[in-house]
């Protein structure tokens, strides 16, 4: 039995259905009947272990450019007295705009960890900006039971755009915050750290429910949506989990639903939603040959980004500038405005516009193809697509648009994925807190076996999980 729940996408249920068909190698991927070329492309879209890769030294080179250039950002589009980061600037450098973004200030101080560590800053001037930024924000920023406003006045720390109290955003800025601590042998840092961090009140959060409220506002209280199906949410759940040992229960890690999407066969967990969302937990928490009851979240986004590849690819037919080496859409400016876009299955008005960040973004699933991408942009568009701070936020070869902005997140996610792919040194001194291992330990996640890898056994999907099949 199936129902259209959108535009090219049928839903059934496990238990329900044909599809209550095998998970594949124990993490959510399937791979159904195809003949000839589709079925050769799938099957090549799969093969690989991107943790097994490479770089070449040209392939390096240019990374360690796009990094140092993405975090010039960070660098400059600070308020020095407050450590607070733009939420976005013009791309060819500092504007005046003074709205900031605590997410941007996670990534910012994610960035002066890689930064001192690659030598790209007087190590001083970095350690101060970290202590300021934490001693502003300890002491000055408004806060709600621990949690921070999505937006605030780059001076003051002020909410600004009645902006919401937001949970994804305060944890962002704190996986930044605990990055600080693991990374910095400084007293004062790891104090003020251990300070913003536990006074975050989980349990008000939660509003009587097993899942998080995304936010609250002091005009209306807490907001009707919660974190209760896949997305970025995992890093949420997981500071949540780490904080102590009665902060949050393990019901509230397996009360969030794990949808799943088949395209072209393949099936993954997945979202109605942006690229993003198989990135951001990732940019921290190191998934690597770990899994729990339900996946192994590191392969399902490998997965996932590939499958987004090759929905791009068809997408050629309309759009010809999609391509092996130019493909890529997540959450960004557009022609017509901030637009929340992408896909399978697709959403928002798709365009032909390419976002860098959605290939820098995925460096870390897909090294080599997503690197290719970024390397034939720059070298086709360089005039146009690149500035000071890198790659403009997202363009359309096919209209002549291009966007003049860079947004701090967008920014923040090339960098740390860039780095992680070339080093894993982000996911190195992230899970040296005690609190992120013991989140994932909380959250059931053991390492993945031997039996688990090669020959894992094909269990169901579980009863009443949606499926959602891509047309």
């Amino acid at each position: 039995m199936a129902s259209r729940v959108a535009a090219g996408v049928s839903l059934e249920f496990a238990g329900l259905s044909r599809l209550q068909a095998a998970v594949g190698q124990g993490f959510g991927v399937v791979v159904g009947q195809e003949t000839g070329s589709s079925a050769e492309r799938t099957t090549a879209l799969l093969n690989g272990d991107p943790t097994r890769y490479r770089f070449t030294p040209q392939e390096d080179a240019f990374l360690e450019e796009l990094e140092q250039a993405c975090f010039q950002f960070f660098w400059d589009e600070v308020n020095p007295s407050t450590g607070l980061v733009k939420d976005r600037s013009q791309a060819a450098g500092p504007d005046s705009r003074n709205v900031a973004s605590i997410a941007a200030t996670g990534f910012g101080l994610t960035a002066l960890c890689i930064a001192d560590h690659r030598g790209w800053q007087e190590p001083r001037a970095i350690r101060e900006r970290v202590t300021t930024t934490l001693r502003f924000v300890e002491s000055r920023v408004p806060q709600a039971h621990g949690f921070f406003c999505h937006f605030l006045n780059i001076q003051n720390g002020e909410r600004v755009l009645q902006s919401e109290v937001s949970s994804i955003d305060t944890a962002i800025f704190i996986c930044g915050v605990l990055t600080c601590a693991a990374y910095f042998d400084d007293i004062e840092i790891r104090s003020l750290a251990n300070r913003i961090y536990q006074r975050m009140d989980w349990n008000w959060l939660l509003h009587g429910d097993k899942t998080l409220s995304m936010g609250w506002t002091p005009e209306h209280g807490f907001i009707r949506s919660r974190w209760d199906s896949y997305s970025e949410l995992m890093m949420v759940y997981l500071l949540g989990l780490g904080s102590s040992a009665t902060a949050m229960s393990k019901q509230s890690w397996d009360a969030w639903t794990r949808p799943y999407f088949e395209f072209n066969g393949v099936r993954y967990i997945g979202s109605h939603a942006p690229l993003f969302v198989h990135q951001y937990s990732h940019a921290w928490f190191d998934f690597r040959g770990k899994r729990d009851k339900y996946a192994d979240y590191f392969t399902n986004s490998m997965v996932a980004t590939k499958v987004h590849k090759l929905w791009c690819l068809e997408l050629s037919r309309e759009f010809p500038d999609y391509a092996e080496d130019m493909w890529g859409i997540t959450a960004s400016d557009s022609a017509r405005g901030y637009a929340v876009w992408g896909g399978p299955p697709a959403m928002g008005r798709i365009d032909g516009s390419i976002v860098p960040c959605a290939a820098g973004g995925s460096l870390a699933f897909l090294p080599e193809e997503a690197v290719r991408v970024l390397r034939n942009i720059r070298e086709k568009y360089e005039q146009r697509v690149w500035r000071r701070y890198g790659f403009v936020d997202a363009f359309n070869p096919l209209t002549n648009w291009y966007s003049q902005d860079v947004i701090g997140i967008d920014v923040g996610i090339t960098l740390l994925m860039a780095e992680n792919a070339r080093s894993g040194f982000v996911w190195e001194q992230f899970m040296k807190n005690e609190a992120a291992r013991n989140g994932m330990a909380r959250a059931g996640f053991h390492a993945v076996t031997p039996a688990e890898a090669v020959a894992p056994p094909k269990l169901p999907v579980p009863n009443g999980y949606p499926i959602f099949v891509i047309h």
